[in-house]
């Protein structure tokens, strides 16, 4: 069993540290994970992130207190964990937030090292970044930023950049829904993803993260996604130790009903 999304960025980037997600990951009955860190961590991708720091004052100061790094300090970690062992396997990513016109620059960071998976994110549709205060939905429209949105992923899959697509409809985060189908926005996504080799999450981050009752995509997205054989894999979106693995068990279980 594998949780392919887990976030080390609140330790030091020590073996120690790492060796509490292995652990955690043995109790939970995994034999792999995925280990990642957000793009905005790093100085590289702050270009990147000038629409995010524009768009209000909130963002600005999010951004400024996550930005830190040198993204050549990870790359440092992954080339010296991949010489230890640990007594699960590892597998070392990006999760990088897609925000359209840097393409460039992703390229050039994702190719400037080995890493095992690249999974893009929509976190920011025209500078609102949805998922950070429910407050802040107040007067939008959910139907317009649906669309958005998903025209937002479709372009990123067709980057062809990235391994898969994480928390594919995370924009529900705080129960806004839009009252059109969007099933044909959907079955575009399948097909690209399939086109592309790419697989989609199947997340319980919103149920970790933001106390969503709903694990993983909504029923009409997977049973789309199933049908058209996309490859799903399972993720945690797990942000400390201590939740590596939650969630995964369930969603593979529900997935056989």
């Amino acid at each position: 069993m594998t949780d392919v999304h887990i976030h080390i960025e609140r330790g030091p980037y020590t073996r120690e540290w790492i060796s509490r997600f292995a652990d955690q990951a043995v109790k939970a009955g995994l034999d792999e994970i995925w280990l990642l860190e957000h793009s905005f961590r790093f100085r590289e991708f702050a270009p990147m992130y000038e629409p995010v720091c524009a768009y209000n004052d909130y963002q600005k100061n999010w951004y400024l207190s996550r930005v830190g790094p040198s993204i050549g300090e990870y790359q440092a970690l992954i080339s010296e964990m991949r010489k230890q062992q640990f007594p699960v396997r590892i597998r070392w990513g990006l999760e990088i937030c897609y925000l359209p016109g840097y393409e460039s620059l992703i390229r050039e960071q994702l190719r400037a090292f080995p890493y095992d998976f690249a999974v893009g994110s929509i976190h920011w549709v025209e500078g609102f970044g949805f998922d950070h205060k429910a407050e802040f939905w107040e007067g939008k429209d959910p139907e317009a930023l649906y669309r958005s949105y998903y025209a937002l992923m479709l372009q990123m899959v067709k980057t062809g950049l990235f391994s898969g697509v994480a928390h594919p409809d995370s924009i529900k985060c705080f129960h806004h829904y839009p009252t059109g189908d969007f099933s044909s926005v959907y079955r575009e996504l399948a097909d690209e993803l399939n086109a592309r080799g790419m697989y989609a999450e199947q997340s319980g981050g919103l149920a970790l993260n933001y106390g969503f009752e709903e694990r993983g995509m909504n029923r009409t997205m997977l049973d789309i996604f199933r049908s058209r054989n996309v490859a799903i894999r399972f993720a945690s979106d797990a942000h400390r130790p201590e939740d590596v693995g939650a969630n995964i068990a369930e969603m593979q279980s529900a997935l056989l009903v």
